[in-house]
């Protein structure tokens, strides 16, 4: 990624400069959390995602330390669409 001056205003970037720059913000949000998280990965329910965590098939993408519960967005998605 080509480094931008921040001092620019955002009305002077190119509609290129400025699409370039929205994919690398959006591309940080790698993981979710919690049951909520699960959910909105996959559009359900909070109580369907807990029913979806609970059969095993996210396993590889979840990690979980006690009540605390990270979700990779990508993996998670690959796996279910397998299922």
């Amino acid at each position: 990624m080509e480094k931008f001056n921040r001092k620019i205003p955002i009305w002077q970037l190119t509609v290129e400069e400025f699409i370039e720059i929205l994919k690398n913000y959006t591309a940080e949000k790698k993981y979710e959390y919690g049951l909520k998280g699960l959910a909105k990965i996959l559009g359900c329910s909070v109580s369907k995602a807990s029913e979806i965590k609970s059969s095993g098939i996210l396993d590889s993408a979840i990690i979980q330390n006690k009540n605390i519960i990270i979700i990779d967005r990508e993996k998670a998605l690959q796996l279910f669409g397998k299922k």
